[in-house]
């Protein structure tokens, strides 16, 4: 999809496109809505006042244009009842225009903008793009009206060349956001990983640093752990190492990200029941977004540097499968007693951030992990659960993930519940039992991240979204993380 950044009073709707309008909580239009509405002889102010559209936030309704305007139809979407129009609100209006007309069979949107800020035109743009993302590529028979029409989105605004220069981050970012989104939908059969670090390398055309560690070379760092879990699958595991040197010095000591990539999880030998498995080809869902972040600062040139790591491997049934009760030795020298073949996460992520710290020796480290099912019960699916020994980091998260609408929501790590992982033959077990289990999981890591600041992101709840309540995001992969993530690099170690 083609975005154009236009000037507002020069903006000329094609005739076979949709014009989008924003009107206020109560039905009150904006300046944009008026003009339209005295070019129609007061079409607009009578539709809105005639039904049951109220102005809602992402409400919208449809109007076929009459005679006197050069576009098909007018699309008029509600702003709520905010004080004062800001980014966020230009976000939500991109999305739910884009959202309403994308299969009306218009070919053009122009979302009509004056009065708008560069920035706030730009955030416009970003929100329609990222509706517009659609995983598509396997459909060979979709009817054509099913399809989406739309294939540009003009932003009418007053200084088109700004907005144009706002956006151009913000394009980095919704690349970054799609990359996730891709990897995260592809079934299992064609993103093993090995295609996944294929698909990662591609990303050194960025001037990302990208090295793949096959399972010799992990064999001889001892990730014992992390190789468990891929020991019953046909397909080798891989660990991706991804290094952004944008800061003044390429040497300085950098930030991290680790990523949980189970790019198919059966539950090995504890396998899972059959309803849903196949959602499980998502549980990779943690090094996807970490791949998505590295791919957008890349895009938008970091001014920092940074190291992703992505711990990729199968958890699959085959008679040379790790087994419940088996012993295994972590890159850290811990030995873990495997309860539950399910709880296989965090054995990838043991070794993963244990070779981040101890090779980067980074400012802090953040895994990301579709890890536990436990965080769904506790925090539903708008939210993902945020475990850390680091106030500030933790605070730091809290406010990136409120400022992109990526909510997080801070979780206790009690001492006390170290006793349920205790190991009656090892030095730890891999599962707690169901009491407290997304706690027990993020007590578990901290075994292997020592006196680095880090957070632990649960994700299970967010990755994946169906039915979605977001313009911004279609149904099924969210890319969450993304933006979160960016967020937080350019807004607290970035200068």
């Amino acid at each position: 999809m083609k975005i154009e950044f236009v000037k507002a009073d020069r903006a000329k709707p094609a005739s076979t496109g949709a014009v989008a309008v924003l009107v206020l909580e109560g039905g009150q239009l904006t300046l944009a809505a008026q003009d339209v509405d005295k070019l129609i002889g007061g079409a607009l102010s009578r539709a809105v006042g005639a039904g049951r559209f109220t102005g809602a936030k992402g409400q919208s309704l449809e109007l076929i244009a009459p005679a006197g305007m050069e576009a098909a139809r007018i699309t008029v979407i509600g702003a709520g009842s905010a004080p004062e129009f800001s980014g966020d609100i230009a976000e939500s209006f991109g999305a739910a225009a884009f959202a309403a007309v994308k299969t009306s069979g218009a070919d053009t949107l122009t979302v009509l903008l004056p009065g708008a800020k560069p920035e706030e035109a730009a955030r416009a743009a970003f929100g329609a793009r990222l509706a517009s993302y659609r995983f598509d590529k396997y459909r060979t028979t979709e009817k054509p009206e099913k399809k989406p029409s739309v294939k540009t989105v003009r932003i009418a605004c007053d200084a088109p060349s700004a907005a144009q220069t706002a956006y151009g981050p913000l394009d980095a970012v919704a690349d970054g956001v799609f990359f996730t989104r891709d990897l995260v939908s592809e079934p299992a059969n064609v993103l093993y990983p090995e295609e996944f670090a294929r698909r990662v390398k591609a990303l050194e055309t960025l001037g990302l640093e990208v090295e793949i560690l096959g399972e010799k070379d992990m064999a001889k760092l001892g990730m014992g752990s992390l190789l468990g879990v891929g020991q019953g699958s046909v397909r080798e595991s891989q660990l991706a190492v991804i290094q952004w040197k944008g800061a003044a010095d390429p040497k300085a000591q950098p930030i991290a990200f680790v990523g949980k990539g189970v790019c198919f999880d059966s539950g090995g030998i504890s396998i899972k029941g059959a309803d849903g498995m196949e959602d499980m080809k998502w549980d990779m869902g943690g090094a996807g977004a970490v791949a998505g972040l590295m791919c957008a600062l890349a895009g938008r040139k970091a001014k920092a540097n940074v190291v992703g790591i992505l711990g990729l491997v199968e958890n699959m049934p085959d008679g040379a499968a790790q087994r419940p009760g088996d012993v295994v030795k972590s890159m850290n020298g811990k030995t873990i007693e495997v309860i539950n073949t399910d709880a296989e996460g965090r054995l990838v992520l043991a070794d993963a951030l244990h070779y981040c710290n101890d090779r980067f020796k980074p400012k802090f480290m953040v895994d990301l992990a579709t890890l536990t099912g436990a965080i769904i019960i506790s925090l539903g699916h708008d939210f993902g659960g945020l475990f850390s020994n680091n106030d500030e980091l933790s605070g730091n998260l809290l406010a990136a993930g409120l400022g992109e609408g990526e909510a997080l929501w801070r979780m206790p790590l009690p001492a006390a519940y170290e006793k349920q992982i205790e190991s009656a033959i090892a030095d730890l077990k891999n599962t707690g039992g169901r009491p407290g289990g997304s706690i027990t999981a993020a007590l578990f890591l901290q075994h292997f991240v020592g006196e680095t600041p880090w957070a632990h992101l649960d994700i299970a709840s967010t990755a994946w979204r169906k039915p979605s309540t977001n313009a911004t995001v279609p149904d099924g992969a969210s890319g969450y993380g993304v933006r979160l993530l960016n967020r937080l690099v350019a807004d607290c170690y970035e200068g």
